[in-house]
């Protein structure tokens, strides 16, 4: 099945507040399609809990006033379709406004609103699931979302009953790109390598410029962060893709940029479980073939798996978060004093009006890297309660600080009071969902296309004990001759991404070299691993071999108890561990 049509889609967003210039930027290169991804987990909490205060809410704000709204006549204009899963826990309504709004501007544009992953009146069904990753028990109450991850034809299907623009509820993000494509080119259920395809340039574009320079490893080689081009995926038929951005804007597309992006947020990359396909990415090339353009080819498709994840959201008591700034040495020493005390305060008010004691404290020195005679910090505070008063309390004793504690003490800011949300991952059947499709006449139910499911073998794990003299080869070859002695580090050899899933962390390492792989393997055991990221605690290293494009991926199970929405990390997103993993020296020397 080959053509010779290609498909350009842009990448409008990779969250709900993402930048206000990519959907203008994307209409003016032309593209296709504008794909707009704006649900996270802790996103579907937040939506969530709006839809139980206002029936008529539960969706974001920025699709009408800032990446669609503003743009509909050029939209109009130039033919390009929309495909967003803006519709959060609500589609059907922001439909209805998006239509409202197309009527009042005299457009004939058609909306499309896809629904059926709101599990929302099935919880009783679900009271004895426990989470399919950390074994947690689901929520008995508070529950603001429950929402199973669609997949791409339902997108396809209103694309084919004309939909300029197809707002969905929770689907996975790459759907957004691959419905697009399914539609387009006529795949079917079984045309597995071209689904796997079409979801990896979703992939690369979902995370908007991630993948055009934006958190690169070598964020110094990438100019015009003030206008950086969005991601444009050029789609074939046969599933491969060339990776690009507009022209005249800033930022980068190479052989790095979009390596860290396709092993982002990845576990076993042989083993990309979607709704559509079970994705095999381990032996994908990637080539640049021209300034900004990357050929992206290579994934293998296996029979989508036989259940759907499903996600659930409860509120889970309340926290509050401030910053100090302490100046002065010894700065160190003077927030520690000061954070304990204004714990004890806190703790001191629970008692007086008989509240339980905090769930949780921690205190966070920002800016002190471990310095006893630092000039300068800046400590985060977090407390957890039950209560919202509590929470509340402490936030307001934060001030006192200025003129009872720390000479050196300034205003604090950012002091929030804000929901601590949980989250607990599962399965659900196919079967079970009643998807619908609405394109302005009424819901019609969609059927799924029929196929059959296989077991996936998991990816090899790479082998923890590399040959002897393999590293030592290499770092011969890296530092070259009449050096008397040299140490690299994991950044002279490769670019390095991360990313959290739960309480899962994951790094990408990508050689810069592929010769270079052998001393990656050397240096990033299991032990030398939990040895230099020490501070995040007990967690289960597995490491998979990526050969297409020369790298390791490694998963870090348990690194991030609570996972994004209930960390008090200063780096809750864990986006910051992939460069410090750079800074890790390669434990051998080489004398000339």
């Amino acid at each position: 099945m080959t053509s010779d049509k290609v498909i350009r889609i842009g990448g409008g967003s990779a969250f709900f507040i993402d930048s206000a210039l990519a959907v203008p930027q994307l209409l003016g290169a032309g593209v296709d399609y504008i794909i707009l991804d704006y649900l996270a987990e802790g996103a579907m909490g937040m939506m969530g809990r709006m839809r139980l205060a206002d029936p008529d809410s539960g969706f974001p704000s920025d699709f009408m006033d800032v990446h669609i709204g503003p743009f509909l006549t050029q939209i109009a204009q130039t033919g390009t379709k929309i495909v967003s899963n803006a519709g959060a826990v609500n589609p059907g309504r922001l439909a209805h406004l998006l239509r409202g709004k197309i009527a009042e501007l005299g457009l004939s544009l058609k909306v499309a609103a896809i629904e059926g992953d709101c599990l929302m009146h099935r919880l009783a069904d679900f009271a004895a699931t426990r989470d399919m990753f950390t074994g947690k028990a689901f929520p008995q109450k508070g529950v603001t979302s429950a929402n199973a991850y669609l997949g791409a034809f339902p997108i396809a299907r209103a694309l084919a009953q004309g939909a300029d623009i197809v707002i969905t509820g929770r689907v996975v993000d790459s759907a957004l790109a691959l419905g697009p494509l399914i539609h387009e080119f006529g795949w079917g259920p079984d045309d597995l390598d071209q689904l796997a395809g079409g979801t990896l340039a979703g992939h690369m574009i979902e995370c908007g410029a991630q993948v055009t320079g934006g958190t690169f490893t070598d964020w110094h080689e990438v100019e015009g962060w003030a206008n950086i081009g969005s991601p444009i995926a050029e789609c074939h038929s046969d599933g491969r893709c060339i990776i690009t951005k507009p022209e005249g804007t800033g930022g980068l597309v190479s052989f790095g940029t979009c390596a860290e992006q396709m092993l982002y947020e990845v576990s076993d990359p042989a083993a990309y479980l979607v709704p559509d396909v079970a994705c095999d990415f381990s032996h994908v090339t990637m080539e640049e073939v021209g300034k900004d353009r990357v050929l992206v080819k290579g994934a293998i498709g296996n029979s989508k798996p036989e259940k759907l994840k499903a996600c659930a959201t409860w509120d889970d008591g309340w926290r509050a978060v401030a910053y100090q700034p302490v100046i002065g040495r010894p700065a160190l020493q003077k927030a520690a004093k000061q954070a304990e005390a204004l714990f004890e305060r806190g703790r001191n008010l629970l008692r007086a009006r008989n509240l339980a004691d905090w769930r949780r404290t921690e205190a966070v020195m920002i800016g002190a890297t471990g310095n006893p005679a630092s000039e300068e910090v800046v400590v985060k505070l977090v407390v957890e309660h039950d209560e919202m008063l509590a929470v509340q309390m402490f936030a307001r004793e934060q001030f006192s600080a200025i003129s009872a504690m720390a000479p050196g003490t300034s205003v604090a800011f950012g002091v929030q009071v804000q929901p601590c949300m949980g989250l607990v991952s599962f399965l659900v059947p196919r079967d079970d969902l009643e998807v619908t499709i609405d394109v302005g006449d009424g819901a019609e139910p969609f059927s799924e296309p029929i196929t059959l499911h296989a077991e996936l073998t998991p990816s090899p794990m790479v082998q923890s004990k590399p040959q002897v003299g393999e590293a030592e080869a290499v770092l011969n070859q890296v530092v070259g001759d009449g050096v008397g002695e040299a140490e690299l580090t994991i950044f002279d050899l490769a670019y390095t991404r991360s990313g959290e899933k739960g309480e899962t962390i994951n790094i990408g390492v990508i050689a810069r070299k592929p010769e270079n792989l052998p001393a990656l393997r050397a240096a990033l055991t299991p032990e030398l691993l939990r040895a230099h990221l020490t501070d995040l605690g007990d967690f289960k290293v597995t490491i998979y071999e990526v050969p297409g494009i020369h790298a390791l991926n490694i998963v870090l199970d348990g690194a991030l108890p609570g996972g994004l929405n209930a960390s008090q990390r200063l780096d809750p997103a864990a986006k910051s561990v992939g460069q410090r993993l750079a800074t890790m020296a390669i434990p051998c020397r080489r004398q000339s």
